[in-house]
């Protein structure tokens, strides 16, 4: 019998190692590059799920930890899942937590049966193993649930980076067979597991080797875009992608600036996510293809032009860098609404872009031309 196709490769780009893809999933096919919005708690901060679906995202995110906290996992369960608990028709990615639990250092311990931690919210008691968390995962009818792993910092001594990568090992071929059970008893989500290795390349081939013999329905690379100078992110990555399975769909975790994003589709990165379009829209930072433009600014508060005249978003169409302005010194909750839905289609527009020209083999061409626009 043979095993299930849950991706495509439509194109390679001959300028590049960019390629053009489909991913299939229980929610529909995706199609790739994908950059996928941060909805955390089952939710895109400021942005509602029909703007997601008008601005063209077919897949996005929400976080294992937070729901498992609050509301809880039996009342997403009972909901029908996540789809059901958040009206979402399309497909959900879900963060195992690792990144959550190596943020509260000082809440939580590893150790290799899992990671034991104080909840955030209550100080309460808890333990994540890798069965655990592909349970939760199965629970939420997550399309595609990511494996518990362990994240290091840029920095640390090669001692540290070597014990995280031998527990994350361990807990990805954990993972795999809870993820399977899962799977005998009718669920069909996918499974990546998550390649670590800080920044040492040797680490990073012998996590790369493990992760591939598992055999999984795609891959992910963490511990990238956690603090390193750019030159050192774009070095580890292009060292980093050519060492994994070329017909599985490739993950980077935790990218979304245009720089970040054209650097991995170069190296063949098909999927990636990150919260600062949101995040960044709220502290009043708009996308243009002239660099990142501060809302905030005397100089706009008679600016009646749009934020991006190239940009056929609906808040560029109807609304001045004047009024947003206003908006945003105001406090009002529009501001941060008009802002996450133009950085929103900024970087998805961004990415059709990507796709075209990898179809038409320039995609090295267009990536210059726009990092030299936006770098100034």
């Amino acid at each position: 019998m043979s095993k299930p196709k849950f991706f495509t490769i439509l194109h390679s780009d001959l300028s590049s190692a960019a390629r053009r893809g489909i991913l299939h999933l229980p929610h529909g096919d995706v199609s790739t590059p994908v950059f996928m919005p941060v909805g955390t708690r089952a939710t895109v901060k400021a942005v509602g799920k029909d703007t997601l679906e008008e601005i063209g995202f077919e897949i996005i995110l929400a976080n294992t930890y937070h729901l498992y906290l609050r509301p809880g996992v039996e009342t997403v369960e009972q909901a029908g899942g996540l789809h059901g608990f958040s009206g979402w028709r399309h497909n959900f990615l879900t963060d195992s937590g690792g990144f959550q639990v190596f943020s509260l250092s000082d809440l939580r311990k590893i150790s290799p049966e899992g990671v034991s931690f104080r909840s955030h919210i209550d100080g309460s008691a808890h333990l994540f193993t890798p069965e655990k968390v592909a349970g939760l995962q199965a629970r939420f009818n997550s399309d595609i649930q990511m494996q518990l792993d362990v994240c290091t910092a840029h920095g640390v001594g090669r001692d540290e980076a070597v014990r995280a990568l031998e527990i994350t090992g361990q807990w990805a071929r954990r993972a795999k067979a809870a993820w399977e059970e899962k799977r005998d008893g009718g669920y069909r989500g996918l499974f990546f597991p998550i390649t670590q290795g800080n920044f040492f390349k040797d680490l990073r081939e012998q996590s790369a080797a493990l992760v591939s013999a598992l055999d999984t329905p795609g891959v992910a690379i963490g511990g990238l875009s956690v603090g390193e100078p750019p030159e050192v992110f774009a070095e580890m990555l292009a060292h980093s992608a050519p060492l994994l399975p070329r017909e599985k769909p490739r993950y980077v975790m935790g990218i979304g600036t245009p720089d970040f994003i054209l650097e991995a589709i170069s190296n063949g990165i098909d999927m990636f996510d990150c919260v600062l379009p949101t995040r960044n829209a709220r502290n009043g930072s708009y996308l243009t293809h002239d660099g990142p433009l501060s809302i905030k600014r005397e100089e706009f508060a008679r600016d009646f032009s749009p934020v991006d005249r190239e940009c056929g978003c609906r808040v560029c169409r109807d609304y001045s860098r004047a009024y947003l302005r206003h908006l945003f010194k105001e406090q009002e909750i529009l501001s941060a609404m008009l802002a996450s839905y133009h950085n929103l289609y900024f970087l998805h527009h961004l990415v059709l872009e990507a796709r075209g020209a990898i179809m038409e083999n320039r995609f090295a061409d267009f990536k210059t031309a726009f990092l030299r626009r936006i770098r100034g």
